[in-house]
């Protein structure tokens, strides 16, 4: 008789009850890997869901920024994003066609253009948060809201630790313009 208990999942799949001794991968893979695999997973979902939107997610990336920051400017939102200043131009211009940002000149420096939500963008913000409330219950939705938080914290802990800018995703450093 095995030490390792299995509880069954809903399907039918089995997973140990224990997890492995720390510093050793279990049969699904160690902490990196499962933080790779669900964040692909959780990724991919989240496009699909602003894909209703129309967004994609680097879109919808930008929108949180600006109203966090309204009044930045093209470069150091490319900056803060981690994107090359020539690939956020045509970023941002999309978004600008659609009605969601404009572009208006810095009143401190008249050679620079501030980005501002539009009052569409603010709209579709609002929808934007609804879906990542969704989403964010229907990927956490075997956990306690004490797991969840406790997950978070943890999360939040190593991105310091690896030294991620909060809240931008590190795939905008790749981003072409749409």
């Amino acid at each position: 008789m095995s030490m390792d208990r299995e509880a069954t999942r809903p399907g039918g799949d089995k997973r140990p009850d224990t997890p492995p001794p720390a510093g050793r991968p279990g049969p699904g893979g160690g902490a990196a890997f499962l933080l790779a695999q669900l964040g692909a997973h959780a990724a991919e979902r989240f496009a699909q869901r602003i894909a209703e939107l129309d967004l994609t997610p680097a879109q919808a990336g930008l929108l949180r920024l600006l109203v966090q920051n309204p009044g930045r400017s093209q470069r150091e939102l490319a900056d803060a994003l981690g994107m090359p200043p020539s690939r956020f131009v045509p970023f941002a211009d999309g978004l600008e066609q659609r009605g969601l940002i404009e572009r208006r000149r810095n009143a401190e420096d008249r050679r620079l253009y501030a980005l501002h939500l539009t009052d569409q963008g603010l709209a579709l913000l609002g929808r934007l948060r609804d879906t990542a409330l969704a989403h964010e219950q229907d990927v956490t939705q075997s956990l306690t809201p004490e797991e969840h938080a406790q997950l978070t914290a943890l999360l939040t802990r190593i991105a310091a630790q690896q030294q991620l800018t909060p809240g931008v995703h590190p795939g905008y450093r790749t981003l072409r313009g749409r």
